[in-house]
């Protein structure tokens, strides 16, 4: 849509009463409030009732192909048409449109003054086009599940807010994925992917803080607060708000919206009831008040490109002015109304907690081998039902919910019980259960229809873009070729694919 088409809509929608937006999307609902949306970003649904656009393109693992994924009639996303393009190998998240019509587009995230991670001299990785499934009214879509290292942004931007402009936003978020890493950001932030300053950002954060003695909110997080640049801001200052709650929705809307030495943090369960406001409130001091807001639209990142965070983000808008409480309360019922509801995880072969299996593998070099151990390091062993019983249980493993997500598994090694399969700097190991957040999600993972068509393939729940691959006899969790050599693309679908079988000793 082009910008005229744009700025025509938003006209004409101003001039529409309340009463005639039922079918009204969140954006239609902003530009009736006499604030339009300068940028509108989903996966999951169209934000405006009359958008066909495309919402999202995913790229596909197996010849770098790309389509769009467009709204069905409903508005829904058709998950249908991106599960065919993307079946028998991997698809990751590559653009997220703008449907606003400003050209607002989220791309993969350029390289930035923050150095974070191993992959901070690139560009940070995309999210898995499969990692967040989720239903809207019954229809299937997906969400955009960042790991640390994934990010999405757009430097180059038309018509957000700069310097002390107005401006408002909502996100939905999983409230409860996420870290204290940062910094998982929707929003407004710098165009030069560096840090120029308090006051030159203006974005939605959602986790629990990273640890610098930034702002908190009441209980232990996470929370929604604002980044602010220099300062991840819960209300007035740095200083504990007890106004600010700890979410336990799994489904949040989080809003943040700034104006001249006024700004807010409201939210509320995206599936039900109203919005609170948990700060409103004149800016905190040090270069806050004016703000010299840049612009530039961040996704699972900080300004700076800080990629350490975690979340996952379903929809989200920006707009010009300052949204009154009673726009954000009917964008609210409009967003309780699309009903999001979690869905399967898994699919293929299906597994039973409790039971003892094992796991051959597939490709043709080796399909005598399974996943085994030694010590802690997992691998490849070739085990018969004549091997001694030492390396018969060090090739068996109990099914076990997850320990991270209880929609996904945990693998219990059956010769040292207590400790699970689990994935650290990319390799697997078996190590003891320590209950930590960290841990339980690392030992997480989902099974799926084997991508070479055999068994089941493993994904990572933490990091969905990678699964279970042996590569030289040794387990890692790979992505379709990403930037390692146990990544490579030659037989990735063979060497992510395991038959499950009965466990030796059982």
């Amino acid at each position: 849509m082009s910008s005229k088409s744009a700025l025509k809509r938003v006209s004409a929608l101003a001039l529409v009463g309340a009463g005639s937006l039922a079918r009204a999307g969140p954006c239609d609902i902003y530009a009736s409030g006499g604030t339009p949306c300068v940028a509108a970003h989903s996966t999951t649904r169209a934000l405006y009732d009359d958008y066909t656009g495309a919402l999202y393109q995913v790229l596909r693992g197996s010849d770098s192909s790309t389509t769009d994924i467009s709204p069905l009639s409903s508005g829904v996303a058709d998950a249908d048409s991106q599960d065919s393009f993307c079946k028998g190998t991997t698809c990751l998240i590559s653009i997220i449109y703008d449907q606003s019509g400003s050209g607002n587009h989220l791309t993969q995230a350029p390289p930035g003054g923050a150095a974070s991670g191993p992959e901070a001299n690139g560009y940070d990785y995309l999210a898995s086009a499969i990692g967040a499934p989720v239903t809207l009214n019954g229809q299937k879509a997906y969400g955009v599940f960042s790991s640390p290292f994934t990010g999405y942004r757009n430097n180059d931007v038309n018509g957000t807010a700069t310097g002390d402009d107005p401006e408002g936003m909502y996100a939905v978020f999983d409230g409860t994925h996420y870290n204290t890493g940062c910094c998982f950001d929707y929003g407004n932030a710098e165009t030069n992917s560096r840090d120029t300053g308090n006051g030159h950002m203006e974005a939605i954060y959602f986790g629990t803080g990273d640890g610098s003695g930034h702002g908190t909110g009441s209980g232990n997080g996470p929370w929604i607060m604002a980044d602010l640049e220099n300062g991840l801001f819960s209300g007035y200052d740095h200083i504990n708000n007890d106004a600010d709650p700890t979410i336990t929705s799994r489904f949040v809307t989080a809003i943040v919206k700034g104006e001249p030495n006024q700004w807010a943090i409201r939210g509320g369960d995206a599936t039900t009831g109203d919005l609170s406001t948990y700060y409103s409130g004149v800016r905190p001091d040090g270069g806050y008040s004016p703000m010299i807001k840049e612009g530039a639209i961040i996704l699972g990142i900080g300004g700076d490109n800080s990629d350490s965070a975690q979340g996952t983000f379903y929809e989200g808008v920006m707009t010009t002015g300052y949204p009154s409480d009673d726009t954000e309360s009917k964008v609210q019922a409009n967003i309780v109304a699309a009903g999001y509801a979690t869905t399967s995880l898994t699919s293929g072969p299906e597994l039973t907690v409790g039971d003892t299996i094992t796991l051959r593998v597939t490709t043709s070099c080796c399909s005598t081998r399974y996943i085994a151990h030694t010590d802690d390091v997992v691998n490849t062993q070739v085990v018969t039902s004549s091997s001694d019983d030492t390396l018969q249980k060090q090739a068996s493993w109990t099914v076990q919910t997850g320990l991270g997500n209880d929609a996904c598994f945990s693998f219990e090694s059956v010769d040292t019980p207590g400790s699970f399969i689990r994935h650290s700097n990319y390799e697997l190991h078996v190590n003891a259960n320590d209950n930590s957040k960290g841990f339980s999600e690392d030992a997480t993972f989902c099974p799926q229809s084997g991508l070479n068509g055999q068994g089941n393939s493993f994904r990572s729940w933490s990091y969905p873009t990678r699964y279970w691959r042996h590569f030289n006899a040794i387990g890692y969790i790979a992505s379709n070729s990403g930037p390692h050599s146990f990544d490579a693309a030659a037989s990735f679908n063979d060497d992510v694919s395991f038959v499950v079988g009965s466990g030796f000793d059982s």
